[in-house]
């Protein structure tokens, strides 16, 4: 066995004790510190290696442990603060903003299953074709193309995400924002609020596709080395394919390295024509 293989398997030892050390003690929340020592490296080198390995920093993942955990424990419990010190937060204001970051609502609006919550959606055309979009008071949860999704499907998702909270038909209450996605002068606008649904690891692809400027494209080999993953091409490609937020999450801007459209949930046609028409602005 070579050298670099050697060193390679050690890391991939000490990642996997960190791994097994952050799951058995999310709970207490254990510092970048403690994790470090606990597999024998400095807080820089453990954090570039867990990244490296595992595809998100230590912290990114405990909190994911901790979201999951207090998933359950928000249906089991009594109330909201016995589920935040279960989950190992000092505050239910810690439990709120990880929930409203990675979940789309707070924690009371989960454990009552989104009730109270408003859900606005309405039905527009665009450039490239009828969408459907919705959103809460915190920003938009949903953009899709309905020539390849029906309406009844994604207000179905909404829905079973949302279970009890109301959804409200109401296009003149999401129309300027349609405007202000496609025919408004980006650089003059309000920043656009979004509510990212899904793993870190989906959430860290789709803050990447974020970055990538209007009108350029990219591969899927650049994404996976922007988020410290060169080998999750594939792993990459899925969790581009379950952006919920299309056009505004650019999916559409990702290519076939080989020089191919590659796949796109609205629709290669789409694709091309959304592709086209950024250039041709740009």
């Amino acid at each position: 066995m070579e050298v670099s293989e050697i060193q390679e398997n050690i890391d991939f030892r000490r990642i996997e004790k960190a791994i097994q050390f952050i799951e058995d003690n999310f709970q207490s929340q254990p510092s970048l510190k403690e994790i470090a020592d606990h597999v024998a490296l400095s807080e820089f080198h453990f954090n570039r290696l867990f990244s490296k390995w595992a595809g998100t920093s230590p912290q990114r993942f405990m909190r994911f442990l901790t979201k999951e955990f207090a998933k359950e424990k928000l249906l089991d419990s009594a109330n909201i603060l016995e589920a935040t010190f279960e989950s190992g937060l000092s505050s239910s204001s810690r439990l709120h903003d990880l929930f409203v970051t990675y979940e789309a609502m707070t924690p009371a609006e989960f454990k009552a299953k989104g009730e109270g919550l408003t859900v606005r959606y309405g039905i527009h055309e665009t450039p490239f074709g009828e969408c459907l979009i919705a959103l809460t008071d915190r920003g938009i949860t949903d953009f899709r193309f309905l020539e390849t999704e029906s309406k009844e499907h994604i207000i179905a998702e909404l829905q079973q995400d949302f279970e009890k909270a109301k959804l409200i038909f109401d296009n003149d209450y999401t129309k300027p924002l349609i405007d202000q996605i496609f025919y408004l002068n980006q650089s003059q606008s309000e920043p656009i609020t979004l509510l990212l649904r899904g793993t870190n690891f989906q959430i860290k692809v789709w803050e990447a596709l974020l970055k990538i400027p209007f009108g350029q494209v990219v591969s899927y080999e650049t994404i996976a080395n922007a988020i410290g993953k060169p080998t999750a091409q594939r792993a990459v490609g899925t969790a581009i394919g379950s952006n919920r937020l299309g056009y505004i999450i650019p999916c559409h801007r990702v290519l076939q390295k080989v020089g191919g459209i590659g796949g796109y949930r609205w629709g290669t046609t789409r694709k091309k024509a959304i592709i086209g028409w950024e250039m041709a602005k740009a």
